[in-house]
């Protein structure tokens, strides 16, 4: 656990990966989408709450269902990507608590009256970290990633969630990517612009 990665997987996963807007017509198994989230989900959340759930949009049928809560520029990329992820999280959690931290009596942290917002709080961002997470898992088994914003949450979850209990945080693009249709890199902020050392 102590041997720094290889520069070859740090490119894989860093350094010259890169967020994907086309894609190759090439399916993406749903035995690695399942390796995807068994990796995605060993990694760490606050009391191990584990709030994110994820529903994959492979069917072209289910990309259509998808298609009018996205802003323009999205559905192109959204309809030819192999797959897409609606990274949610339950925002009753809590529920699962006496199973995933057996260590102590965690439901009652975020169970009950004026808990709402902690609750709240604890799901998304758990569930973003873990949404993270999945983009690394999927770059660690060879697949391209396209994270987005830029759709009507509320309209995601009428449509894939309408029982109102999970609620979408992010999508995610899957697949290989046209490395054809990228754009050229961005910049990113500096060490000293964005850290502080005390």
């Amino acid at each position: 656990m102590s041997e720094p990665l290889s520069p070859r997987q740090l490119d894989s996963l860093f350094l010259e990966a890169r967020t994907h807007n086309g894609w190759m017509a090439r399916p993406v198994e749903d035995a690695l989408l399942r390796r995807v989230y068994e990796l995605a989900r060993m990694a760490p959340t606050s009391a191990n709450c584990s709030p994110m759930r994820v529903v994959f949009l492979k069917s072209r049928e289910a990309k259509q269902r998808l298609l009018p809560h996205l802003m323009e520029g999205n559905r192109a990329k959204t309809l030819a990507a192999p797959a897409t992820a609606i990274i949610a999280m339950d925002t009753r959690f809590y529920e699962h608590l006496p199973r995933l931290f057996p260590a102590a009596d965690a439901r009652s942290w975020f169970d009950g009256p004026g808990k709402e917002a902690l609750a709240a709080a604890t799901a998304f961002r758990n569930s973003s970290l873990q949404g993270a997470y999945l983009i690394l898992a999927a770059r660690s088994l060879g697949l391209d990633c396209g994270p987005m914003s830029g759709f009507d949450n509320e309209g995601v979850d009428r449509e894939f969630f309408p029982e109102g209990r999970v609620k979408s945080n992010f999508l995610c693009n899957l697949g290989y990517g046209d490395a054809s249709k990228l754009y050229p890199r961005a910049p990113r902020l500096d060490f000293d612009e964005a850290c502080r050392i005390l």
